[in-house]
């Protein structure tokens, strides 16, 4: 009985954990929509405006697998389409030509600046009841 209770109260965490992360995802799309960002978008270009001096202004996009909770070939489609839209730029790594670098455009970086009190404003919303 005790591995039941065990099991009920982990099930119910977990269920809340995936509950919250719902609501939060659905509030970032839905005030960044009008901005033609989603929840996804804004993760990229947020982890590439808040890179550290030390990694300079291009992240390897293999350094943002582990980061933003897409798939290799989402991530790419995502990647192609903030391209497309200006609002980043690939380059191919020098070192290793299997590498490819994403940097912010301008375009990208004012955006995000534009669009950060939101998200930030939807993650206190949601996160802090």
């Amino acid at each position: 009985m005790a591995v039941k209770t065990a099991d009920a109260g982990l099930e119910e965490r977990w269920r809340d954990i995936l509950s919250v992360h719902a609501r939060t995802m659905c509030e970032i799309d839905r005030v960044l929509h009008p901005h033609g960002l989603g929840a996804s978008d804004f993760e990229v270009l947020d982890i590439l405006a808040t890179a550290t001096p030390a990694q300079g202004e291009q992240c390897r996009v293999q350094n943002l697998v582990g980061r933003v909770h897409l798939s290799q070939s989402a991530l790419s489609r995502l990647i192609g389409r903030l391209e497309k839209d200006g609002l980043l730029e690939r380059s191919v790594c020098m070192e290793d030509r299997r590498g490819v670098y994403v940097t912010l455009t301008r375009k990208g970086r004012d955006l995000h600046a534009e669009v950060l009190p939101l998200q930030r404003g939807a993650l206190a919303r949601t996160l802090t009841g």
